[in-house]
C-alpha cells in the first residue's frame, strides 16, 4: 500500500545459456529508496522478493540507446573479450543495468556488470 516510485537501476540477472543468450530464467531487481530501507514495506504478492545484495566488485561497460536482451548479450561478450583470460569473475550470472525511464529519447545509460570472484 506503500508507494515507492521507480528507482535506478533497473537490474537484470541474466543467466547466460551455452550460446550466450538469455536463459529463460530472469530476475528484475529494483533498488529500494533510501527512506525505505531501514523498514522496507512487506510485498503484497507473493513473487516480490526483498533481498540484500552484498557488497561487490564489478567489472563493467557502459553503453547508450534503448536496450534489448541482443544488446546486453553483445556488450557482455565485448566485456568478457576485454577482460581476456586471466580476470576472475561468476560466469554463471551477470547484471543488465538500465538507468533511465522509457521515455527518454537521448542519453540513455545501460551497464553490463560482471562480478569479481
Amino acid at each position: 500500500g506503500v508507494g515507492m516510485g521507480m528507482t535506478a537501476p533497473v537490474s537484470i540477472t541474466a543467466f547466460p545459456a551455452e550460446d550466450g543468450s538469455f536463459e529463460q530464467k530472469v530476475k528484475v531487481s529494483l533498488r529500494i529508496p533510501s527512506q525505505f530501507q531501514d523498514n522496507p514495506p512487506c510485498p503484497t504478492d507473493e513473487s516480490i522478493k526483498i533481498e540484500e545484495r552484498q557488497e561487490m566488485t564489478i567489472y563493467s561497460t557502459q553503453f547508450g540507446g534503448y536496450a534489448k536482451e541482443a544488446d546486453y548479450v553483445n556488450y557482455a561478450a565485448k566485456l568478457k573479450a576485454a577482460l581476456g583470460s586471466d580476470a576472475a569473475y561468476r560466469k554463471d550470472f551477470y547484471f543488465c543495468n538500465g538507468y533511465d525511464p522509457p521515455m527518454k529519447p537521448y542519453g540513455r545509460r545501460n551497464e553490463v556488470w560482471f562480478v569479481k570472484e
